[in-house]
C-alpha cells in the first residue's frame, strides 16, 4: 500500500479507538469515581483525600510547518505536551493533549480545560471530607510538582532550601504518592514504541495517536490488572485529634492553609516500613 493510504488508515483507526474506548476505559470522572480514587490512594500510597497525580510529558514530533518556535521545548526538540492525571493504579483519568512544547507545565495547566473546570467548580470534585481519624475538614486535592500553582484543590511541595523537618516530611510523602504519574508515563513509553522517536504526522493526528495510546493503556490495566513493586507498609493513625495550624485569621479557601493542614496530618501519621 502507498504511504498516503497507510496514513489514512492510521488516522481513522486512532480516531475510532478513542471514540469507542474512551467511554468504557476513560469516562469523565464522577464524584463517586473521585471518592474511589481517593480511597485507593490512601490505601496504597497513604495520602488522604487525593484525587490523582498530575504532570506533563513532552511527546516528540516533527517540526510542524509554519509553527516557528511554538513547539520547540527547553529540551531542544519539537513536541506536543500530554498533561495527565493518574489514579493509584497508573490509569489515566484526565488527559489534555496538544499543548505547545514551548509552554511550561504550569502554563499548559492554566490553558487546559481541566483548569477552567476546576476554577469554575465544575469538575465533580466531592465535598470536603474529614482527614482519617481526625475532626479536620479538608478538600479533595490533586498533587502536582513545583511547576504547578498552589490551589485549594491542587497541592504542590514546599519550595526553598533548608526547609523545616515537617515541610520536608510532607514533600517526601507527596513525592512518593506522585510517582504514580511518572510510572504511568514510563509504562506508556515502554509499551507503545511509537514514542521512541518523533511522530511523523500532522499535529492533529499526533494528538489523536497519543489519546489512543492512553486509552489503550487503561484498557490493558482494566483487563489484566497492574503490578506494583513496593514494600509492604504499615500506617499508624493518630489516636487523638490533630493539632491545628496557627492560621486562625485566614479564610477557608486559603491554599497555603490547606497545605499546612495536610502537612500537620502527614507529620503526625508516620509510615512504618516492613
Amino acid at each position: 500500500m502507498g504511504s498516503s493510504t497507510v496514513g489514512l488508515i492510521v488516522k481513522e483507526t486512532v480516531e475510532i479507538l478513542w471514540k469507542i474506548l474512551q467511554p468504557l476505559h476513560m469516562p469523565v470522572p464522577t464524584s463517586d469515581t473521585f471518592r474511589k480514587i481517593a480511597e485507593e490512594y490512601f490505601n496504597v500510597w497513604n495520602f488522604p483525600n487525593c484525587l490523582g497525580a498530575i504532570d506533563g510529558k513532552h511527546i516528540r514530533i516533527n517540526c510542524p510547518a509554519h509553527s516557528g518556535t511554538m513547539y520547540f521545548n527547553y529540551k531542544h526538540f519539537y513536541s506536543i505536551v500530554l498533561q495527565a492525571v493518574v489514579d493509584a493504579n497508573y490509569r489515566f483519568t484526565i488527559i489534555d493533549v496538544g499543548g505547545y512544547g514551548k509552554q511550561s507545565d504550569g502554563g499548559t495547566f492554566r490553558s487546559s480545560d481541566m483548569y477552567k473546570l476546576l476554577k469554575n467548580k465544575q469538575l465533580n470534585i466531592p465535598l470536603n471530607e474529614y482527614l482519617p481519624s481526625t475532626n479536620t475538614l479538608v478538600p479533595f486535592v490533586f498533587m502536582g510538582d513545583e511547576a504547578y500553582p498552589l490551589l485549594e484543590n491542587l497541592l504542590k511541595p514546599y519550595s526553598g532550601e533548608n526547609l523545616e523537618k515537617d515541610s520536608e516530611c510532607f514533600n517526601k510523602r507527596l513525592s512518593r504518592a506522585r510517582k504514580t504519574v511518572e510510572c504511568a508515563f514510563g509504562i506508556l513509553y515502554s509499551k507503545w514504541r511509537i514514542f521512541s522517536k518523533a511522530i511523523e504526522t500532522t499535529e492533529r493526528t499526533a494528538d489523536n495517536i497519543v489519546k489512543a495510546c492512553c486509552v489503550l493503556q487503561n484498557m490493558v490495566i482494566d483487563k489484566e490488572g497492574v503490578q506494583r513493586h513496593l514494600k509492604d507498609i504499615v500506617f499508624f493513625p493518630a489516636e487523638m485529634a490533630m493539632q491545628r495550624p496557627q492560621h486562625s485569621g485566614r479564610t477557608a479557601d486559603n491554599a497555603k492553609l490547606k497545605r499546612d493542614t495536610f502537612k500537620i496530618y502527614i507529620c503526625n501519621n508516620e509510615i512504618g516500613y516492613l
